[in-house]
């Protein structure tokens, strides 16, 4: 479908349309500032948990990671100047200002980039598979992002029982791990739920975070002066190397920063925008100033200036509400996970998974068991292994830095392309953004022995799987269209025989439109009967995140009781092929008088396909073990047919 032809579709949070012949437009405007107060509340416990614990180990980290070469006051101001213009460039101006725009029909994300860039390069091959590559890396290495980020966030949380009193050292590990299984042991139970305090709480903790920071400003306001880029460009400039190491933790500032663009479907960009720059940049900048004042009065709080910030008394409750705040973040991650994993599967980049959807309103609320496991153990057996935030730190950092680089590219492909941008604009954009991509790239390869290399293994194991998914899906489809006809021929060669008409009415998935399905040719030549009437139905699932119920079908009357029928869903929307031809069954029929029938194929490696053979090896596995059909379709158990067929590939 051409995109030209796309029909805009309003998002939450964008200005509602006032009509002023009602006389209410006063109203209106009441009611859509409410509206957006309450999505910025609830951007703020969704979008922004991730970047809004950062304060727990950031500046620890970057002192550190310098080799103890920054301690003194001037590198203090610094570090802390480095800190603040990489939130203003980075989250403020890149995000913020650029990406956001990038939307896919309101939804955003990596894959959601890579798919709006691709239908504008149908006649350049080469150039798609490079941007496909290029997406697909970035989609892969936000897994290895998914399995840190709560484990680290955690053990930082916790770790703040270490200050409160040294003697609970050993149960820190214990506590991280019991916190961690209970976040996944809940997530059943939906998002909605589990993300009903998440607003209220995450606003407390900003609040905090100012509160903090301003009770350490009063006793060192010259800390105030880092505001000035000077401070980082003269850092930068008389300390080069200590600068270059310090950028391995300065990046930890704006981790959380591709959440902004994943989330930007649940909540639009306008709340977004006013949660981050009238709530959490200023909570952040000042207590990222307020950790620094803190070093210059006190060296020796690097240990953990975070907890130090506050009056003693004030430490238990602050590690009870970093724990709710770092569960928060890791929410934010899990369900991210979710629906990347939902992306995947529907753009034909991930075997089908079980798909359990949580709520009956909002088809974006999720939950795939086999990914919820998968991070769960991923996550212990982090803590298990590298036992603090410190050491995670080391194997965080590789993949969000390259997935920001690679999200830019693709931002810069976006506006040449689609936002017809003149070309020096973007290619200046792009220098510039890029230089500071990997800037923290190149720091964080650094990392790479000490533990960077665990993310980006994560990330090749997940872009190898996802590539040989979709190359076996092409094999099998062409060794597919080898072994049937088209549906016309099909059914004018049925004629030529005598026939059996079944009453009812029965209905055949294929996976390749105009094709007859393996199923209806297996089902003919075995009993040599058709139903009185046949849909022959072909799921397509569309690079665009979501297809109006309007556009939502395009049926084909071939005559004799046989119909074809293509369903085209969103690759963020649910495919429920029951709900969707209810609309356009006969008068008098009903959904319960359906029966389905679907094709079970049994993939086979050894043929004649194009691919490795160690890559059909793996492609036959991942199919034997990916989700039926009938779940991921909705289709009623009750009333499933399944046929048999091999296919060699």
């Amino acid at each position: 479908m051409d995109p030209s032809t796309w029909r805009p579709v309003r998002r939450r949070g964008d200005r509602a349309t006032v009509d002023a012949a009602s006389g209410d437009a006063g109203g209106a405007e009441r009611e859509h500032r409410h509206h957006l107060a309450l999505l910025s509340v609830g951007a703020l416990g969704v979008v922004y948990g991730d970047i809004g614990t950062s304060p727990l180990y950031a500046f620890r980290e970057t002192v550190r990671a310098t080799g103890g070469g920054a301690t003194d006051p001037a590198a203090i101001l610094g570090l802390l100047s480095l800190m603040i213009w990489s939130l203003l460039v980075v989250v403020s101006g890149k995000y913020l200002g650029l990406v956001l725009r990038a939307d896919n029909h309101g939804e955003g994300g990596v894959l959601a980039l890579t798919a709006l860039v691709l239908p504008r390069h149908h006649d350049a091959p080469r150039r798609r598979r490079a941007l496909i590559v290029l997406g697909l890396f970035g989609t892969a290495l936000l897994y290895g992002d998914g399995v840190i980020t709560p484990a680290i966030s955690v053990l930082a949380a916790v770790e703040g029982l270490e200050v409160a009193a040294s003697g609970l050292s050993p149960a820190v590990l214990p506590a991280a791990i019991g916190i961690l299984i209970g976040l996944f042991a809940v997530q059943h139970v939906g998002t909605a739920r589990i993300g009903a305090v998440f607003g209220p709480v995450m606003t407390l903790w900003f609040v905090t975070l100012a509160a903090l920071g301003i009770r350490q400003l009063i006793h060192a306001p010259q800390v105030l002066a880092a505001l000035s880029p000077m401070h980082a460009i003269t850092f930068a400039r008389e300390r080069p190397g200590v600068a270059f190491l310090a950028l391995g933790g300065i990046f930890l500032v704006v981790t959380g920063a591709e959440a902004l663009y994943a989330d930007l479907g649940h909540f639009g960009r306008r709340p977004i925008q006013l949660g981050w720059f009238t709530v959490v940049l200023p909570a952040l900048s000042l207590n990222y100033l307020g950790q620094g004042a803190l070093l210059l009065r006190e060296p020796q709080a690097i240990d953990s200036p975070f907890f130090l910030m506050g009056p003693s008394w004030a430490t238990w409750p602050l590690v009870a509400l970093a724990t709710a705040a770092t569960v928060i973040a890791s929410q934010a991650l899990i369900t991210g996970a979710y629906s990347l994993t939902m992306q995947a599967v529907q753009l034909g980049y991930l075997p089908r998974v079980r798909i359990d959807h949580t709520s009956a309103s909002e088809f974006g609320q999720v939950y795939l068991p086999i990914v919820n496991a998968a991070l769960m153990v991923g996550c212990v057996l982090l803590v298990l292994t590298f036992r603090s935030s410190g050491g995670l730190a080391a194997a965080y950092g590789v993949a969000v830095t390259s997935t920001m680089a690679v999200t830019t590219l693709l931002v810069a492909v976006v506006a040449h392309e689609r936002w017809r941008w003149p070309r020096w604009l973007v290619v200046t954009l792009a220098v510039v953004l890029l230089t500071v991509d990997l800037a923290f790239l190149t720091a964080n390869l650094l990392k790479i022995p000490a533990g960077g290399w665990l993310p980006l293994a994560i990330g090749a194991v997940m872009l190898t799987v996802m590539t040989t998914w979709h190359r076996g899906r092409d094999e099998v489809a062409r060794a597919r269209r080898l072994g049937t006809r088209s549906i016309e021929r099909f059914l004018a060669e049925a004629h030529e025989r005598p026939l059996s008409r079944l009453s009812g009415t029965a209905v055949y998935l294929g996976a390749d439109l105009g094709r007859t399905p393996s199923a209806l040719e297996a089902d003919l030549t075995t009993h040599r009967a058709l139903h009185e009437r046949l849909y022959v139905v072909t799921v397509q699932i569309t690079d665009r995140a979501q297809v109006p119920e309007a556009d939502r079908a395009v049926v084909h009357d071939l005559g004799d009781g046989v119909v074809q029928v293509l369903l085209r869903f969103g690759f963020m929307q649910r495919p429920d092929v029951p709900a969707a031809l209810r609309p356009h069954l006969p008068d008098g029929t009903t959904a319960e008088e359906l029966v389905y029938f679907v094709g079970h194929e049994t993939i086979v490696a050894g043929g004649d396909s194009r691919l490795p053979r160690w890559r059909e090896r793996l492609f036959a596995v991942l199919h034997r073990n990916a989700a039926t059909p009938v779940r991921y379709f909705d289709l009623p158990r009750d009333r499933i047919v399944q046929i048999g067929t091999v296919i060699s590939i």
